[in-house]
């Protein structure tokens, strides 16, 4: 019987057993389904597949609890159009009485109008095509400029009227801008016909989704549209067509390359969830539109700074800031704590009630701080609150209160230092103003005595409006009666605290300090500010960028550019954006040397300010790369710009950068656009005039244009006068602003009127050099000579060794 050799190579084939045969088929099975698996795995959509916009519906079919919480909470209320549904205001033919205008809202069939103040000062009928918010006020919105061509989907120029519905009281209130408590002008640009109020640039881009402005600067006209009218699903979580397609696929995994399709926002990451609320809940400015969740926030915005305008100098909210500037100040945030740990995403109620909010995640042990021991206040009372100690109140938009998110430890020793606010006083002064002799009640304030002879609020919301919040605005006015009470009250809370907490009570060093000591120009203030801009810890990164925003004006010489150079290489681009303004109006070398390596940085905020900076280089002191570099920053710094190009300052700031780099004839076309854009803005005439002279005088247009050219200037300098000395008026606390009147006077030919105005905005800004040089050369021309040498003087005193200041007193003596 022969035998098979299992060794043979004659090609036969080796026996295998049952057994064997099982389990290399077995083997092969798996092998199959392994590779069945992983060609599955590996089989993804193009990298660069870019994701669009679905709708909500698309959304709903999976994801339904999350749309049963999202219906009707304020982001599906965003904005609608107006039906009997969406509309909550009486307009039953109710009269509203307002600065001498009588408003009557009424129905037309199905239409909603008012009969109220138009642009031309005349009443008429308005139709409202669109509700504005639910609560605590809803606003109403008139369409302008609509034109027969344009689709359904697309609307033009949106007024939203200053007349509101107070959801609360159930009645008709006047929404006054801020600080203005009289008749606007038709031609304001506060009037509810003027830009401030006009939903396109103020307000559309965050109560819709995938918002798109479409603003044509050369017919000024607008054909906005959405893919959803309010804060819809995809406004926060992206467009969602790659996210419904992987969902829908037969595929085991998501994509390798683009995961869920959707931006991650409950990774171990809390920034990314954070930085996808943050652009519609901060203040800010757009540097590039088309922000999806995921992306990196200074790419696309750059966050307002601790302004004295809108924040107190402890960071604490003063105007209305929206939530994020004030976040990121927070231990809360430092620690990883997210929007979504205190509020649900979709519903956006808090998701525990009273102090249990902060007490689920603050209980070890168990009743640390919810009780007596760590609050001092009777519980059940506002002082046993945690959000009253640690996120007190402001109320704006008249009846909207909004809670100050820094979520800090109140500070009363501070306030009693600096005159910051600090929630102790906040609740105490309400408390302390019956004590108080009639003289001062009756002070307090202007606008809350407005509110209750008209009759527009009720009692709950005119108490809120008027407390804590407007004894700081008349201390900070100057009212030193209402100052002297709120320090005694400050004090007293101080000196409660210490009898508290003794020796084991926490004053740790605070940014407040050396901010307020740049805005009361206290001699140790370069140093402080310098501390606290070069802090490595403890210090949030807005409060540095705002030091060292204060240390360049405070400072012109080399200790704001030693800071600001090892600003430059901070994580942060908001702090190195901070430092990498400090070098504009430097020495042109000085900013060759140390911006031109910024214009790679890789972000977007600190390149294109680096661009707009090196602008006013010479181009032929930089190399062929760096001239291409120059040119790519500049790019996003225009694009940026045109954000807002319904705005005049966007093309009169870029026409300055054309100037800078000696491509006129583009600038004149930019402010000529500035012009067209908004009419009555002031700037681009003045400097257009300038432009203009400037080039018939250097030769470089034809003399036959000459006399032409000079018809133009002088028609341009008269037209922007009398916009200059409207704003001049409503801001006679603005130096920039009275300095500019004062120089147009001189040049119509009114030299002591001009001389009056450059006067007041040196005594409104005494170290301000620009201000002081132009007085000194006016009483000079005036032969004020002994005048010209004092303020020549004070010019010595800023900067001594300034050689154009000693020729100058040379000349004068």
């Amino acid at each position: 019987m022969n035998r098979i050799d299992p060794s043979s190579t004659s090609g036969s084939r080796p026996f295998l057993s049952g057994k064997r045969r099982w389990m290399l088929g077995l083997a092969a099975f798996f092998i199959a389904i392994a590779g069945g698996v992983f060609a599955d795995y590996w089989s993804a959509m193009p990298i660069d597949a870019k994701a669009s916009f679905t709708g909500r519906d698309a959304c709903i079919q999976c994801h339904q609890k999350e749309a049963e919480l999202f219906a009707g909470s304020h982001h599906d209320l965003a904005m609608d159009l107006a039906t009997d549904e969406s509309v909550i205001g009486d307009f039953s033919g109710v009269e509203f009485a307002h600065h001498g205008i009588t408003s009557r809202m009424f129905r037309d069939g199905d239409r909603f109008m008012i009969h109220t103040e138009g642009p031309d000062g005349e009443m008429a009928d308005f139709e409202i095509k669109y509700v504005f918010g639910v609560d605590p006020l809803q606003q109403y919105m008139v369409e302008f400029d609509r034109t027969a061509e344009m689709s359904e989907n697309e609307v033009g120029r949106l007024q939203v009227l200053r007349v509101s519905w107070d959801t609360h009281a159930k009645k008709w209130f006047y929404l006054e801008p801020p600080d203005v408590h009289e008749k606007l002008a038709p031609d304001d640009d506060l009037h509810w016909t003027g830009i401030a109020q006009r939903w396109n640039t103020m307000c559309a881009e965050c109560h819709s989704t995938n918002l798109q402005k479409n603003f044509d600067p050369k017919t000024a006209r607008y054909h906005t549209s959405w893919s959803e009218i309010d804060v819809s699903c995809e406004a926060c979580h992206g467009p969602g067509s790659l996210h419904v397609e992987l969902a829908q696929s037969k595929s085991l995994f998501w994509d390798r390359h683009h995961g869920m399709g959707l931006a991650e926002l409950k990774g171990a990451d809390a920034i990314p969830q954070i930085e996808a609320c943050a652009p519609c809940h901060s203040r800010r400015r757009v540097l590039k539109s088309g922000f999806q969740p995921g992306q990196r926030f200074c790419d696309f915005y750059e966050p307002e700074l601790l302004q004295e305008s809108t924040y107190h100098a402890n960071g604490e909210i003063l105007d209305e800031v929206y939530v994020y500037g004030s976040f990121i100040q927070s231990k809360m945030y430092h620690k990883g704590i997210r929007c979504s740990d205190c509020h649900d995403p979709h519903s956006l109620k808090l998701k525990q009630p009273g102090n249990a909010t902060c007490t689920s995640c603050h209980a070890h042990p168990a009743g640390k701080y919810d009780t007596p021991s760590h609050h001092r206040h009777e519980p059940g009372t506002a002082g046993a609150s945690c959000v009253e100690c640690h996120m007190p109140e402001t109320t704006y938009m008249a009846v909207d209160p909004r809670r100050d998110h820094s979520i800090r430890i109140p500070r009363p020793d501070l306030s009693v230092a600096l005159g910051t606010p600090n929630a102790c006083t906040g609740c105490h002064v309400e408390l302390e103003k019956e004590k108080q002799p009639e003289e001062i009640r009756k002070r307090l304030p202007k606008f809350a005595e407005f509110v209750a002879s008209s009759e527009q609020l009720p009692s709950d919301s005119y108490s809120k409006l008027t407390e804590y919040a407007k004894w700081l605005e008349q201390a900070r006015g100057g009212d030193t009666k209402i100052k002297a009470v709120l320090h005694e009250i400050d004090q007293w809370c101080d000196d409660a605290c210490d009898r508290w907490y003794g020796d084991q009570r926490k004053r740790p060093d605070h940014f407040a300090t050396a901010l307020h000591a740049a805005r009361t120009q206290q001699p140790d203030a370069l140093q402080q500010l310098a501390n606290v801009a070069l802090s490595k810890e403890g210090v949030p990164d807005l409060a540095r960028a705002t030091a060292i925003q204060e240390l360049s004006r405070a400072d012109s010489g080399a200790d704001a550019t030693r800071v600001a150079r090892e600003a430059l290489k901070d994580p942060n681009p908001i702090v190195r954006v901070a430092a990498v303004r400090v070098f504009e109006g430097r020495d042109p070398s000085q900013i060759r040397r140390t911006i031109v390596p910024m214009l790679t940085d890789d972000s977007r905020l600190v390149r294109s300010e680096a661009g707009r900076i090196l602008s006013t280089v010479p181009a032929d002191s930089l190399s062929a790369g760096q001239r291409e570099q120059l040119r790519s920053a500049l790019d996003e710094y225009h694009e940026s710009l045109m954000e807002t190009s319904d705005r005049g300052s966007a093309h009169l700031v870029w026409a300055v950068v054309l100037e800078n780099q000696g491509r006129y004839g583009e600038a004149i076309e930019s402010y000529e656009t500035a012009i067209r854009v908004q009419p009555g803005a002031v700037g681009p005439r003045s400097n257009l005039a300038a432009l203009l002279e400037s080039m018939a005088q250097s030769g470089q247009l034809p003399p036959a244009e000459a006399a032409e050219v000079q018809a133009r200037v002088t028609k341009l300098r008269a037209d922007e006068l009398p916009l200059l000395q409207r704003d001049a008026n409503l801001a006679p606390d603005n130096g920039p602003l009275q300095y500019r009147l004062g120089l147009a006077l001189y040049l119509q030919g009114d030299a002591e009127a001009g001389l009056q105005r450059i006067e007041k905005s040196v005594a409104l800004e005494p170290e301000n050099e620009q201000f002081l040089l132009a007085l000194v050369l006016l009483l000079q021309k005036l032969e004020r000579i002994d005048d010209a040498k004092a303020a020549c003087q004070r010019l010595l005193d800023l900067s001594p060794n300034n050689p154009q200041y000693q020729n100058l007193m040379r000349q004068l003596e």
